[in-house]
């Protein structure tokens, strides 16, 4: 296999975040020649508006931008926030929509995991992620679906679940295999 390079987003800024921590879990679990490069500054990003989306957009537009063109493939990783998505993963997905039509992630591999409270796991949010995603120009792949319930872990990291990371496993695994 070729090395490929995943870009991650994780929807919580929280750095103690169980979705941090599943993010994490992947990168580790992921195959020989598979880089994750995770994307930390979507809380420094400004609320898209098209006035400023321009030849001089703003610094940290520019290096998340950069990081989607350079990646392969993206990972999403997020909790759901008063039933959707949260405001700061809605705001990368306006920006790398961008340019409509061409965006950095256009026609790439992309995945939406993630853990919220919840007997559901987050899987609204998940699902909306993956429809705004879907207009933004990435190839989601729909069946690469894990929306863990918070309270399964009992508190624990999720790498102390064999299953979890068994499913995080096949998640990656078959990620990179839809890199084209």
């Amino acid at each position: 296999m070729a090395d490929s390079t995943v870009l991650v987003l994780v929807g919580s800024l929280r750095e103690a975040s169980v979705n941090r921590q599943l993010a994490d879990l992947a990168a580790e679990t992921a195959p020989a020649g598979v880089t994750f490069e995770r994307f930390d500054r979507l809380g420094e990003l400004p609320f898209y508006n098209e006035d400023i989306d321009n030849e001089s957009v703003p610094e940290v537009v520019a290096a998340l931008r950069d990081a989607a063109a350079r990646a392969d493939a993206a990972l999403v990783v997020t909790p759901e926030y008063n039933g959707s998505i949260p405001g700061v993963l809605k705001n990368a997905i306006d920006w790398l929509s961008r340019p409509y039509g061409n965006s950095a992630l256009k026609d790439k591999p992309l995945a939406v995991i993630g853990a919220a409270l919840g007997q559901y796991g987050g899987v609204w949010a998940h699902d909306e992620t993956r429809k705004s995603f879907g207009i933004a120009g990435p190839r989601v792949v729909e069946d690469l679906e894990l929306s863990l319930p918070t309270q399964t872990l009992d508190g624990k990291h999720p790498r102390e679940s064999a299953e979890v990371a068994a499913k995080l496993r096949d998640i990656v695994g078959k990620l990179v295999a839809e890199i084209g």
